[in-house]
C-alpha cells in the first residue's frame, strides 16, 4: 500500500507509491512511440479498467461497464493513494507516517481516441465538468478525506502517459501545504481589507486589461501579475465562490466555455503544447469561505524547472505577462 510521509522540516507530505513505476510508458520522452497494445479508454475496451464509479451519456437500457457513454470516470489502475483501510498514523522516532489512503480516480472525457480536449464543443465540456463535480459530491461524503485535487496532464512533458483524453482526481487525507498557503494568504487579506483578495484581482485585471485573455458572463481569463511559467493562464469566477463543487450546472457552462476558449488560443498561439491544468478549490471539510474562491491555474509545460528554482523557490519567467496576454488575445479561441 502507499504511504504517506511528512517532511519533519517544512511540514509537507510526500506519497511513496512503487506502484506507479508500474504504469505504461512511465517515463515517455515527447518522441516516444505509443504503448503497445489496445487503449483501456476506448469503446470496446471497458473490461481493461476498473469498474466505472460515473458515466453519461449512456442509453438508459445500456449496461454499466458497456459501449454508448459519452464521459466515463474509473479509478487509476496504477493509484498514487488507495480507498481501502485506514489512516494508521504511526511515528517513527521523529518522523510521523500514514497509510495512503486516498482515491485516485481517470475521467475519460471522450470516447473518441482521436480527439483532444480542445476538440471538444461547449456542451461536451460542460459534461466533462459535471462529471468532475458529481464525483467530488460523492467523495466528499467519506470522512477520511480533506481536500481533492482535478487535474489534467496533457502531453508528455506535462506528465501524461497516455494519449486517449482524461484529466484526473484525487482525494487526500490532508489538505496540500500548498492549498494552506494560498487560503492563509486570502485570509489575511480578507482580515486586513474585508475582501476577497481574488474578487480584487479580478476586479483589477478587467479594468486594466493589459494581462487580460478573456472574459464572458461568468467567468474572466487572465494572465496573472507573477506567473511561474510562461503563458501560465487563471480562470477566475466573477462570483464569489469559495468550492468548485458548489456551481450551479449553468455556471459551470460558462467555465467550460471559458476553458475550452483559453486551451485553444495556447494551442493556437504555442502549437499543442504539453500542459496542466489545476482546480484549486476549498477544503472539503470546511464551510463556505468569504475570503477563499475557487479558480483554475493552466501551465503549459514550455520551461524545466532547474537547480535555481528548486534552491531558492524563485521562479524564472522570460515572458512578461503582459505580453503573453496581449499574444493570446490576438489568435482565434
Amino acid at each position: 500500500m502507499p504511504e504517506l510521509r511528512r517532511d519533519p522540516i517544512v511540514g509537507h507530505w510526500v506519497i511513496i507509491a512503487a506502484e506507479r513505476a508500474r504504469r505504461p510508458n512511465g517515463r515517455p520522452k515527447d518522441r516516444d512511440p505509443p504503448p503497445p497494445g489496445p487503449c483501456p479508454f476506448c469503446p470496446g475496451n471497458e473490461d481493461k479498467t476498473p469498474p466505472e464509479v460515473f458515466a453519461s451519456g449512456r442509453p438508459a437500457h445500456g449496461l454499466p461497464n458497456g459501449n454508448g457513454w459519452r464521459v466515463r470516470v474509473v479509478p487509476n489502475r496504477f493509484p498514487a493513494l488507495r480507498i481501502e483501510g485506514d489512516l494508521d498514523r504511526q511515528a517513527e522516532g521523529i518522523y510521523d507516517r500514514m497509510n495512503g489512503l486516498g482515491a485516485h480516480e481517470v475521467i475519460i472525457e471522450t470516447p473518441d481516441h482521436a480527439r483532444r480536449l480542445t476538440d471538444l464543443a461547449d456542451a461536451e465540456l460542460t459534461e466533462v465538468l459535471l462529471a468532475c463535480r458529481a464525483r467530488v459530491l460523492d467523495l466528499r461524503n467519506d470522512v477520511r478525506f480533506r481536500y481533492i485535487l482535478l487535474f489534467k496532464n496533457h502531453g508528455p512533458s506535462a506528465g501524461a502517459t497516455l494519449d486517449h483524453a482524461h484529466s484526473q482526481l484525487i482525494a487526500l487525507p490532508v489538505v496540500p501545504r500548498q492549498v494552506l498557503e494560498e487560503i492563509q494568504g486570502a485570509r489575511r487579506h480578507h482580515e486586513l481589507k474585508e475582501r476577497c483578495i481574488y474578487c480584487d484581482i479580478v476586479g483589477q485585471e478587467r479594468r486594466d486589461r493589459s494581462r487580460l485573455v478573456y472574459e464572458n458572463d461568468d467567468f474572466v481569463v487572465f494572465a496573472p501579475w507573477a506567473p511561474r511559467s510562461p503563458f501560465e493562464t487563471w480562470i477566475v469566477p466573477k462570483r464569489h465562490e469559495s468550492s468548485f463543487e458548489a456551481e450551479p450546472g449553468e455556471r459551470l457552462a460558462w467555465c467550460a466555455q471559458a476553458l475550452g476558449t483559453t486551451l485553444r488560443r495556447l494551442d493556437a498561439a504555442l502549437g499543442d503544447p504539453a500542459y496542466n491544468f489545476i482546480v484549486h478549490s476549498n477544503p472539503l471539510r470546511d464551510g463556505p469561505s468569504p475570503s477563499y474562491h475557487w479558480h483554475v491555474e493552466v501551465r503549459p509545460a514550455l520551461t524545466q524547472v532547474a537547480g535555481f528554482e528548486w534552491g531558492s523557490g524563485f521562479h524564472i519567467n522570460p515572458v512578461p505577462p503582459e505580453e503573453a496576454a496581449a499574444f493570446l488575445r490576438r489568435v482565434a479561441g
